[in-house]
C-alpha cells in the first residue's frame, strides 16, 4: 500500500489494483472563503496550491471515499472536487446520510448501508466509524460524518479517522482493531469562537500511544483555522519518543507501506 498526501485531508490510497481518493478539495489557492474572520487576517482558503503532479495522480483514481460533505464543509468536498467526480463518474463510497446530497449533484454514489458492521469493498471490507467534529455549541453546528476502517486483501489495515476529536469511540477502535496505519487530522482546527473541532498534536500523541502501527498526521498547513505545523507535530513526536511512528508527509509526498510494521517515504 502507498498513501499520497495531496493537501489537507485529501489523500490517495494506492493498492495493487485500485487508487482510492479521499475527501477531494481540489480548488486552487485562495479560491475558497476564509474560516476565521475576527483574527485580522481573513485568509482565503486553501492557503497553498495542490502539489506538482496532482493531475497525473488524479488520472489514476478508481474510487472515492467521502467522510462528510454537507453544511459547508468545502475542505472535504469542494466544487472542483464535485466536478472532477461528476465528469469521470468515479464511484463514491459514503454514509447513507450523505447519499441524497451527493446524488443531487450528479455523482455516482454507492452508499454504505446504515448500521454497524463491515461491508464488501474491493475484495475486502470497509466499515464506518462515527466522528465527533467538535463538542459543545460549536459541535452542535457541525456535520459530524464518519471515518473508515479498511481491511483489503494483501494490504495493511487502514483507519481513516475523518474529522473528529479524540473520543472514546476512536480510542476503542484503535485499541481493539490495532490498524497498521491510522490517518488522522492534527490541525487542531478552531473557528473564532469555541474549542478545537478536530484533533491537534497532543491528541495525535495520545492516539499513537494506543496504537502499535504507524500514525499519519494530516489536515496541516492548508487551511486558515489550523494553526499547528508539520514541524510542531514531528517535534512533539520526537519529544515523546514516537518519532519513528508518527509521520506528517508534505503535500505531494507518498508513503510506502511495505509491511504491517514498516514504511518509508518517497
Amino acid at each position: 500500500m502507498q498513501i499520497t498526501q495531496l493537501r489537507n485531508a485529501t489523500i490517495i490510497v494506492h493498492t495493487r489494483h485500485h487508487h482510492v481518493l479521499v475527501d477531494p478539495m481540489l480548488a486552487p489557492r485562495g479560491a475558497l472563503p476564509p474560516l476565521r474572520v475576527f483574527d485580522g487576517k481573513r485568509q482565503r482558503n486553501p492557503l497553498v496550491d495542490l502539489p506538482e503532479g496532482t493531475e497525473a495522480l488524479l488520472d489514476q483514481v478508481t474510487h472515492c471515499l467521502i467522510t462528510h460533505c454537507q453544511k459547508g464543509h468545502f475542505d472535504h468536498l469542494d466544487r472542483a472536487g464535485k466536478r472532477f467526480l461528476r465528469e469521470r463518474q468515479i464511484p463514491i463510497i459514503c454514509s447513507a446520510h450523505d447519499a441524497r446530497y451527493l446524488r443531487s449533484r450528479g455523482l455516482n454514489v454507492q452508499p454504505l448501508p446504515a448500521g454497524a458492521g463491515p461491508h464488501p469493498f474491493l475484495g475486502g471490507s470497509i466499515e464506518t466509524v462515527v466522528c465527533t467534529h467538535g463538542r459543545g455549541l460549536v459541535g452542535a453546528l457541525m456535520e459530524h460524518g464518519v471515518g473508515f476502517f479498511l481491511d483489503l486483501p494483501g494490504e495493511p489495515t487502514l483507519y481513516i479517522s475523518g474529522d473528529t476529536v479524540l473520543t472514546e469511540q476512536v480510542r476503542s477502535v484503535v485499541i481493539a482493531r490495532q490498524p497498521a496505519i491510522c490517518v488522522v487530522p492534527a490541525g487542531g482546527a478552531r473557528f473564532d469562537l469555541g474549542g478545537e473541532i478536530i484533533m491537534g498534536p497532543p491528541d495525535v500523541i495520545a492516539l499513537a500511544r494506543l496504537a502499535r502501527g504507524t500514525v499519519m498526521a494530516n489536515h496541516l498547513e492548508a487551511l486558515s483555522h489550523c494553526a499547528p505545523t508539520r514541524a510542531q507535530v514531528l517535534a512533539l513526536a520526537q519529544a515523546n519518543a514516537l518519532g519513528g511512528r508518527i509521520l506528517a508527509p508534505a503535500d505531494g509526498q507518498t508513503l510506502h507501506f511495505n509491511t504491517v510494521e514498516a514504511c518509508h517515504a518517497a
